[in-house]
């Protein structure tokens, strides 16, 4: 089986799951695979997000990798790993939570907005670097040049217009959110296939990027 890294490397696209209602969790899940993401995060500010967690693993631990996102300390890493999450996902470099997930056997992705704090986030272990916010791709390319030993994974406001730029700039990963799963929209058929279908788009535009 290949390790989660080389996962989220390969498939390049991270499905963030935010504040949706834990009983549509298991069918967006569903929708997206079907579209073709099998990696994914659940925030850990999200209604139930440890049990959504651990329900993704215990059904479909074998074709999907999910993590937690949202992480703030090493004790919700802790929680996270404890429900079977194989990366943790923070919007801010905290030195013990990445040596706590890493100590763990765990993929650590922190986040970090400055050339100084990305430099730290990987100095402290972090084996992708999320860039957050990812404001436009002209800053991206900026951080890119001086950083190409660093994996990048830009997150926030990618969507289906920029992601081909930002992967030609450089970016290993890409962590989607609203562009992929409003928590806002109810969850009905309709709505769902929206999901699937816009999965598609996003693994096609990857693809076809050279």
């Amino acid at each position: 089986m290949q390790s989660t890294l080389t996962q989220i490397r390969e498939h390049k696209i991270i499905a963030i799951i935010r504040g949706v209602k834990p009983g549509d969790i298991l069918n967006i899940v569903h929708a997206l695979y079907e579209g073709g993401i099998c990696v994914l995060e659940i925030t850990l500010n999200s209604q139930g997000a440890l049990k959504s967690i651990q329900d993704i693993e215990s059904k479909w631990g074998d074709i999907i990798t999910v993590g937690a996102g949202t992480v703030m300390d090493c004790d919700s890493a802790k929680a996270a790993i404890g429900v079977g999450a194989k990366f943790i996902i923070s919007p801010i470099v905290d030195a013990e939570t990445i040596r706590v997930t890493k100590r763990n056997g765990i993929v650590s992705i922190p986040g970090a907005f400055t050339p100084s704090e990305i430099v730290q986030a990987y100095a402290h272990g972090g084996d992708i670097i999320k860039v957050f916010p990812a404001p436009s791709l002209s800053y991206f390319k900026n951080l890119f040049g001086p950083f190409q030993h660093i994996p990048l994974m830009p997150t926030g406001g990618i969507d289906l217009d920029n992601i081909v730029e930002f992967k030609k700039a450089g970016g290993v990963a890409f962590g989607i959110g609203s562009a992929l799963v409003d928590a806002k929209q109810k969850v009905t058929d309709a709505y769902l296939n929206s999901i699937k279908v816009r999965a598609a788009e996003f693994i096609n535009s990857i693809r076809q990027a050279v």
